[in-house]
């Protein structure tokens, strides 16, 4: 397991707020207080611990596919259904989310391997995630990837907690099957518009892997 890059900013400037604060605790308080000081300084720990948890990149045995779409990020499948896509297509396409709680790993992978068609991003509101209005409402990033044999879009949702969306990928670039794509910083969703004739793999509240579970068959 290793820490992702988008984690060092946080975790260097959380470890020195929270040492700070555990400093002046037991500069003002250890002797009138101890037992209180101890408990803050278990639950400072637990915090940055958490942190460095949301953070991690766990080793993990990629697979590539080009007859398959995968998951672009872990977390539990909330959506499978048809529905309108008016940003990029404009016809009815299957829509599968995923949503990412705190504890899951928020690195997003590409599913497929192709050429960026369209990244963009759009600034909007922070409802929770699973809200039906948040994947057009919501701060999001939509990015369309032309595969060999399928045109995808994949968008990037912020949630009431994940205030900043990273994407990499900019238009003309070229990615391979689950190159990383971007990272969406504490709990949120991803969406996915496959065309209707897709064959979907997974069910609902089924709980995905990033780059390893298969989300769709390309038709």
């Amino acid at each position: 397991m290793t820490i992702h890059k988008e984690g060092y900013p946080t975790l260097a400037a959380s470890f020195v707020v929270l040492g700070i604060l555990d400093g002046l605790l037991f500069f003002f308080l250890k002797v009138t207080h101890p037992s209180f000081c101890w408990l803050m300084l278990i639950l400072t720990a637990a915090v940055w611990i958490f942190l460095v948890s949301f953070f991690r990149v766990p080793s993990r045995n990629l697979v590539l596919d080009e007859d398959l779409i995968f998951a672009p990020a872990d977390g539990r499948v909330v959506v499978i259904e048809e529905t309108r896509e008016g940003e990029y297509f404009g016809d009815n396409r299957i829509q599968v989310s995923i949503f990412m709680s705190p504890a899951n790993v928020h690195l997003n992978r590409s599913p497929i391997g192709g050429t960026v068609k369209l990244s963009k991003y759009h600034p909007g509101r922070y409802l929770v995630a699973w809200h039906p209005k948040s994947s057009l409402e919501n701060e999001h990033h939509t990015t369309v990837i032309a595969g060999r044999k399928v045109e995808l879009l994949v968008r990037q949702i912020a949630g009431a907690m994940a205030r900043r969306i990273v994407n990499y990928l900019e238009e003309g670039d070229q990615v391979v099957q689950n190159q990383e794509m971007g990272f969406i910083k504490f709990g949120s969703r991803v969406d996915l518009f496959f065309p209707v004739n897709a064959p979907i793999l997974v069910g609902m509240d089924q709980l995905v892997l990033g780059g390893v579970t298969p989300i769709a068959r390309i038709p």
